[in-house]
């Protein structure tokens, strides 16, 4: 009897360790999800969100990213609004008709009909939204996040409706191959209008979305995505390994097959914080921290794990940031604050997420654009943590 019950007892502590192995894996894989952070709070910045910032008609809409009264919008801005009514969608309080109206507004606005890549700016003349000819060329950012999104609608609701979301995901994702990413790097270009030695190796580096690089690849079966994959974790490693912060630039450049790393001067691609962690690179933490909730990326963990640990040294977070951690702004803006706090969420970082929080579940206003939608992103995003 003696040896049955160490058996017994062989077999129970055998059974403990594997459930204790098994809790530790799946919160690796899988963050929990942060405590008030509900569904009924999502909804309700949706809902705030979307009376705040769609504008339109019964069959199209787009984001308005401007605060006077002709309305001007961006394809980043319309890249944003799809994915976040799809993620609205996939969490329960979304529909299909803003996903599809927001859809038709940029199938609408396509650079031409032989070019589906989104003109990256349109501008309210009379009742009309148009782009002039300097704007018929395409932001790559807006682009990545418009064809993610489609590729969400398709796994949603399908492809049998009027949209075709998966004939539009493929041939988007098709154009943003051929015009988008540079075929010696295969790093996405800031735009398809990069196309001398002077501009054709720059890099937004908030366009490493290796979390969408990794779908596109299963959905198209084009092997060219994985190494768009390999490539970016390449580079945000070494970037990452920079500076003592892990904090990154704006833009940088990227030549040739090796992946020789350089730098930009201020006011060279967008603004005079070209070169620092400013209102482009803000957005890494979030883009970043997906990929490691989606996938499991070890070198995504280390990466976002990086800049947590800068950003919990600090009193306060504020907009701008020197690559070395000198703060070169001194107030605050959501769009810095928003993806920490999710990133801390992901990577389950308890002091951040004690400070932050309540700056990723505040009210959505209507004085910016930009930060309130780039809250509203990363906000949905949280909401899918543990799905």
């Amino acid at each position: 009897m003696k040896r049955y019950r160490y058996q017994w007892l062989t077999v129970g502590l055998v059974i403990l360790v594997a459930s204790a192995i098994g809790v530790a894996i799946y919160d690796t894989k899988s963050p929990a999800s942060t405590p008030g952070v509900g569904s009924a709070i999502i909804e309700k910045r949706y809902q705030e969100w979307k009376k705040l910032y769609l504008q339109g008609n019964g069959q199209q809409k787009f984001v308005k990213t401007n605060v006077g009264k002709k309305d001007q919008t961006l394809s980043e801005a319309q890249g944003y609004g799809m994915l976040i009514s799809v993620m609205a969608a996939k969490q329960g309080f979304g529909s299909q008709k803003t996903f599809d109206q927001l859809t038709r507004y940029y199938v609408r606005h396509q650079i031409s009909e032989n070019n589906p890549l989104m003109s990256w700016r349109q501008n309210q003349d009379d009742i009309a939204m148009v782009s002039n000819k300097a704007e018929k060329t395409s932001a790559t950012d807006g682009d990545l996040d418009i064809a993610y999104a489609l590729i969400l609608a398709d796994e949603k609701w399908g492809s049998k409706g009027e949209l075709k979301y998966n004939q539009l995901a493929k041939r988007l994702l098709t154009a943003i191959q051929n015009q988008e990413i540079n075929q010696q790097t295969h790093l996405p270009k800031v735009g398809n209008w990069t196309t001398t030695s002077q501009n054709e190796n720059l890099v937004r580096t908030s366009d490493l979305m290796t979390a969408y690089f990794r779908k596109f690849a299963k959905y198209t079966q084009d092997s060219r995505w994985n190494k768009a994959v390999q490539n970016s974790q390449i580079i945000l490693k070494k970037l990452s390994g920079q500076h003592k912060t892990g904090l990154m630039a704006d833009f940088v450049t990227v030549s040739g097959e090796r992946l020789q790393l350089g730098t930009v001067k201020p006011k060279q691609v967008a603004s005079k914080y070209d070169n620092q962690y400013g209102f482009n690179a803000c957005r890494i933490p979030w883009r970043v921290a997906y990929d490691y909730q989606i996938s499991n990326s070890q070198v995504s963990r280390k990466i976002v794990e990086k800049m947590d640990n800068f950003f919990a040294s600090q009193k306060r977070v504020t907009a701008v940031y020197s690559l070395s951690g000198r703060p070169l702004e001194e107030y605050e803006n959501t769009a810095f604050t928003a993806p920490i706090a999710y990133a801390a969420q992901v990577t389950l970082n308890s002091e951040l997420k004690a400070r932050y929080t309540k700056k990723l579940t505040a009210r959505i206003t209507a004085d910016d654009y930009y930060p309130n939608t780039v809250q509203m992103a990363a906000l949905l995003t949280s909401g899918s943590i543990g799905q």
